[in-house]
């Protein structure tokens, strides 16, 4: 099928659109990347892509939109079959995949951001969630080098920014998410994902998330009683 026309709108700080572009790369598209000012100044463009949830990140492939990055990432492989595998090949490994990554969806991603976002006894009760929700997703990788198998696969996709963007929330708020007692196939995972060059080349710079992780905080802890 022909790459006419394909365009990924999204953030350089997005984990979500980051998602998008490691499966498009992993398929040697070619893609226009649009970077969007988020979440204070969404363009008319995005707004018209995404009417439904008016967010990032948005794919289009020739003229057509399609939103959400892990459906996005099932779209890439469905439509570009040739070279790298994302999804298993296996119907029972692929409905794997699937179900942890709605469970990181559903567990740790809401944990994750409740420990950046509250404090206090709040934070506590994040935390421990956090703990526990990441000491079960390690059970789907055992002892695979990735959860993939060998190589990544569309797993390591959905949940790979963990690695780099969970760090960097405990920097914050000094306190261990994921560590060697906790979850060590994890936080090994974690160091090996981050050394994939693809991965690597293509992560933001840690600095500048830092940063924009701190003020993001702010604006969201005035935004909502998170307390």
């Amino acid at each position: 099928m022909t790459e006419k026309e394909v365009r990924l709108f999204g953030s350089w700080a997005s984990a979500f659109s980051l998602r998008v572009e490691w499966a498009l790369k992993l398929k040697g598209i070619e893609y226009e990347f649009v970077n969007e000012d988020i979440p204070f100044n969404k363009s008319e463009e995005l707004l018209r892509l995404n009417p439904v949830t008016k967010k990032i990140p948005v794919l289009v492939h020739n003229s057509k939109p399609l939103p959400e990055s892990l459906v996005i990432i099932e779209y890439i492989d469905d439509t570009w079959t040739e070279g790298y595998l994302i999804m298993p090949k296996d119907p029972y490994e692929k409905a794997q995949a699937r179900f942890w990554a709605k469970f990181a969806e559903d567990k740790c991603l809401p944990a994750t951001f409740g420990v950046f976002l509250k404090e206090g006894e709040a934070q506590q009760k994040m935390l421990h969630e956090a703990r526990e929700a990441f000491k079960t997703l390690e059970q789907a990788l055992g002892s695979k080098n990735f959860f993939g198998g060998d190589q990544i696969g569309y797993l390591d996709l959905a949940i790979g920014w963990y690695a780099f963007w969970v760090p960097i929330y405990e920097e914050i708020e000094s306190v261990s998410i994921v560590d060697n007692e906790n979850a060590p196939l994890l936080k090994a995972w974690f160091a090996r994902i981050l050394d994939v060059d693809m991965i690597k080349t293509s992560m933001p710079p840690r600095e500048k998330i830092y940063e924009v992780s701190k003020h993001l905080q702010v604006h969201w802890k005035n935004a909502s009683p998170l307390k």
